[in-house]
């Protein structure tokens, strides 16, 4: 892991936790931010690790996993660039029951709960604001919740194709992270509905699919248009 310096306004503001927040209170966010970048295949936290922080993914892929008893992964859910993991570990602390490996080169920004915790106590205001924040997401997850057991395997696909095309915006041509099996695990289908859903991507003139696991992002706005 090598650290490397990111917006950490712009980081925090992926949070939807801290999207309200004045400019004061956003500067004193930001000075409790620990920013890093995780190469391919490196570990962000380990089953057993205290969560004792909120963990921003700036940009990049992450996946998030258990191990079953036979030591086979169980994939759990990815963490895509603006989403985040363990903002309740800034109030409560838990052991971690999961694994996170960055699938490509990652950058991270991180918040500890020491440091979130001393902000409160002493900036009041912020605190409310949060808190307010806090009950919007209640909500929000709900209702995206409901979205994804409706929403179709195809709009699901093209949504996850899109969004992993964006880690490698210098590359027409990219290789997916995860296998198809794996994406299959992650979209709640087959791989053999994700091999198919891929050729009907590629002759609507989407995508072109290269050799393996490569994807080349052809027409995004059509493809995220999909049902």
């Amino acid at each position: 892991m090598r650290e490397q310096k990111l917006g950490t306004h712009d980081c925090i503001q992926l949070v939807p936790i801290f999207k309200q927040l004045t400019a004061i209170e956003l500067q004193q966010v930001s000075a409790i931010v620990h920013e890093h970048v995780y190469e391919k295949g490196a570990t962000l936290f380990n089953a057993g690790d205290e969560a004792d922080q909120l963990t921003i993914i700036a940009a990049g892929q992450a996946k998030v996993y258990q191990l079953a008893a036979n030591g086979r992964e169980q994939l759990l859910y990815l963490l895509q660039s603006g989403d985040f993991d363990g903002e309740a570990a800034l109030f409560n602390p838990v052991a971690r029951t999961s694994y996170a490996e960055a699938l490509v080169p990652t950058q991270v920004c991180s918040i500890q709960r020491s440091d979130f915790q001393a902000l409160l106590a002493k900036a009041q205001q912020l605190a409310l604001g949060i808190l307010n924040e806090f009950g919007k997401r209640i909500s929000q997850l709900e209702g995206k919740a409901t979205s994804v057991t409706t929403s179709s395997i195809g709009g699901r696909l093209a949504d996850y194709l899109v969004e992993t095309a964006a880690s490698f915006p210098a590359q027409t041509m990219f290789t997916l992270p995860l296998q198809k099996k794996e994406i299959a695990v992650y979209l709640g289908t087959t791989p053999e509905t994700i091999s198919r859903k891929l050729n009907e991507f590629q002759t609507a003139g989407w995508l072109k699919k290269g050799r393996g696991n490569q994807i080349a992002i052809l027409d995004a706005d059509q493809l995220v248009l999909q049902e």
